[in-house]
């Protein structure tokens, strides 16, 4: 089927009673570039640097200015968490032009014109891509914010183009059956505007787009080719389980939701291959997998549950957690052309949703690693703490987390600051609570890097941001090199210590991709543990490590140690 006859397809799933008059005029105003991206799978050999642009340096002169910096660490593409406008009351979340820039992010004035934001946003672009670093964003495509022109159109009395944009209900006795994502933060998902209520499925501030008008389909569709046309490679599409709604179901990974993400990657497509999305779909891992379809709908995807078993792993000291949700019991095959991403952290807090972790682990996690009450998160689904914080400071123990992170599954993202150990910002996060009125504890993973006490911490050969520095950048480096880490085979690999016992205190696996082969040992135990050498007749170079040596044919990891090692 061709590209055009696709979006045909889609359009009468959607809108089975509607003309196609506007899929029509759309289709043909599609530009096509004299030279379309020819790498279309970059993204698995990416290692994905997430940031604030305001909070990392100021504004993107300040981003531009350390690139250096970023590409020096091992780093190929940026993730910018939002960018495009908003009244900041979800750290970007809630947009209010999807077409433009905050303009102090870019070092300009609220009087600024479109042209002169895209200038000084092209500049960055450029730069980043001299240094072979790609450039993705964020984009929240289930709901804006309520500043939001369109928003403020619809609530209007009198009937315009924009009446039908959001779900508006003369009483909140629809899509009761759709779940409270907020728990504890906001008490239903309508809220009351004049004499009507609008839908919401996250902040009250943040009203739902709908769907169900074709307009609201094609005018997101325009807002992503706008910044393709720019030369963004890729979007992190934000919640999109959630953006087909119908009664008396949970609204959540319905059939037109899927219908939808996939015109959104057929008109990309259309345009210019190459063009990521990214997949955020907070669900179990058979469900996420359908957000790829058969390479038709997402490149890739988050693999949610892996995360919080790393955790749990470590805490126990005990392999079986991560080898169990890696198991295609779990976790399904996905296609040849798609991709998991792998994280530790991010901008949210350490999820433990009982949409895809049990009572028990979710327990057994927060009591583990919610050192402190402030840190709690939608009454014990999450823990609101940055990495170093959550591994109580211990160098080893975040190295260990990132040994995992980085050779185990897919794309790997790091989260700025966690390279050198950033604490939890208190500061910014009191600050938050006074603009926004939320005490929202994910503040306090987020904050701002003074680079100039980095500089001092960086140079201090005692200091924890140094030692923790030395281990992320070197293990970041050394992904960067083998092609192994993004595409091989994963092959767990069962090990015994010197009396043949089976050690489930260590994590090891195999990479395969071509002729690269690579055997990774990870100590999850805080004891020393010896095991003898599980690929016997081959020999082996040492990629990084830190706490491994060698007796005779035994090896020793001391607690929390790790080894990567090239069979040659």
């Amino acid at each position: 089927m061709n590209k055009s006859a696709l979006l045909y397809s889609y359009w009468k799933q959607l809108y089975p009673d509607l003309p196609t008059d506007k899929l029509d005029s759309f289709i043909t105003s599609l530009v096509i570039p004299k030279k379309q991206s020819q790498e279309s799978d970059w993204y698995k050999d990416a290692i994905v640097y997430a940031l604030y642009v305001d909070l990392y340096n100021d504004d993107f002169n300040g981003l531009t200015d350390k690139l250096d910096y970023i590409q020096k660490l091992g780093v190929n593409c940026l993730w910018l968490l939002p960018i495009l406008k908003s009244p900041m009351r979800d750290a970007g979340f809630d947009i209010s032009k999807y077409d433009e820039i905050r303009p102090d992010l870019l070092g300009l004035t609220e009087s600024s014109t479109k042209d002169e934001q895209e200038i000084v946003f092209d500049s960055f672009l450029q730069e980043a891509h001299k240094r072979n670093i790609r450039v993705i964003f964020d984009i929240a495509i289930n709901h804006s914010s309520d500043q939001h022109p369109w928003f403020l159109e619809s609530q209007k009395d009198h009937k315009n183009v924009y009446s039908d944009y959001y779900i508006w209900r003369d009483k909140p006795d629809e899509y009761l059956d759709a779940r409270l994502l907020f728990k504890g933060i906001e008490d239903s998902n309508w809220e009351k505007l004049g004499n009507r209520y609008y839908f919401h499925r996250f902040f009250s501030f943040q009203p739902d787009l709908n769907y169900r008008n074709p307009d609201v389909l094609l005018s997101m569709a325009s807002n992503l080719l706008h910044w393709q046309s720019v030369g963004v490679d890729g979007f992190r599409a934000d919640a999109i389980p959630y953006l087909w709604k119908e009664d008396g179901t949970s609204c959540e990974n319905l059939e037109l939701t899927h219908v939808i993400v996939k015109f959104f990657r057929a008109v990309l497509d259309f345009v210019n291959p190459g063009t990521l999305l990214l997949a955020e779909a907070c669900q179990k891992p058979k469900e996420v997998v359908k957000y790829m379809g058969d390479n038709d709908e997402c490149h890739a995807a988050y693999h949610f549950p892996l995360m919080p078993m790393i955790f749990k792993s470590i805490a126990q000291g005990n392999s079986e957690p991560i080898k169990h949700v890696l198991s295609k019991e779990v976790t399904p095959q996905i296609n040849k052309d798609n991709q998991w991403f792998s994280f530790l952290r991010v901008h949210d807090e350490l999820s433990l949703e009982l949409v895809y972790v049990s009572e028990e682990d979710r327990k057994y996690i927060h009591e583990n690693y919610c050192h402190k009450p402030q840190w709690d998160f939608r009454v014990g689904e999450g823990i609101s703490a940055r990495l170093s914080e959550l591994m109580g400071r211990d160098v080893s123990k975040v190295a260990l987390s990132y040994s995992i992170m980085l050779t185990l599954l897919g794309t790997p993202v790091v989260y700025y600051g966690d390279e050198f150990g950033k604490l939890n910002d208190e500061k910014y996060y009191n600050e938050q609570i006074k603009l926004t009125g939320k005490d929202d504890t994910r503040f306090l993973v987020r904050g701002r890097i003074d680079w100039d006490k980095l500089e001092v911490d960086l140079s201090d050969t005692d200091n924890f941001h140094l030692k923790v520095y030395s281990l992320v950048s070197s293990m970041l480096n050394t992904r960067r090199d083998y092609l192994a880490f993004g595409r091989g085979d994963l092959d767990f690999i069962d090990v015994f210590d010197e009396l043949g016992g089976r050690c489930t205190q260590i994590l090891s696996y195999t990479r395969n991709y071509n002729n690269e082969k690579i055997l990774i040992i990870n100590n999850l135990s805080d004891k020393d543990q010896i095991i003898v050498n599980p690929i016997e007749d081959n020999n082996l170079a040492l990629l990084n490590m830190n706490g491994f040596s060698t007796v005779e044919d035994s090896f020793v990891l001391q607690g929390n140690g790790f080894a990567w090692l090239l069979l040659v």
